[in-house]
């Protein structure tokens, strides 16, 4: 079973099962959004967690082997996202991304946001206007060093 196979096993237990990803992420004992990438091929499941997810979605052996193999990280294609909601992250970046840049390093010195060491949350935060997303990033600085 390739990654892609696997994701789409796991998606269609998911819907089949009426479960939420924090329901799942609960049960495999990691954050939401952790598991959530995991599920989606962007991280890499240990023994127990594979089996935790196989066993609440009732799916085989090969789905529980094939979440434990090596992920190909940030494996979306080259160009640039036409769906509306990855679009907008293109277009965050596109717009904020030089200033991101700039806070960063006038913050903290000539460096980069690490996305190995990173955590990441998503909120939903009622609003009469309409509910808004709240999205924290949080990465260790990891600052470039001269040699």
């Amino acid at each position: 079973m390739d990654r892609k196979e696997c994701t789409e096993a796991i998606l269609a237990a998911k819907e089949s099962a009426g479960l939420t990803f924090a329901e799942i992420a609960e049960k495999v004992g990691r954050h939401e959004v952790w598991t959530t990438a995991a599920i989606l091929g962007q991280a890499q499941m240990d023994p127990a967690e594979a089996q935790a997810l196989s066993e609440l979605l009732e799916l085989g052996p090969e789905v529980t082997a094939t979440v434990q193999r090596h992920p190909m990280r940030g494996s979306l294609d080259d160009v640039v996202p036409v769906d509306p909601l990855l679009y907008r992250f293109h277009e965050i970046n596109q717009v904020y991304g030089t200033t991101i840049k700039a806070l960063i390093n006038e913050k903290f010195g000539e460096g980069i946001m690490s996305a190995i060491d990173f955590e990441l949350e998503i909120d939903r935060i009622e609003d009469p206007k309409g509910d808004r997303v709240r999205i924290v990033y949080n990465g260790k600085f990891l600052p470039y060093r001269k040699w």
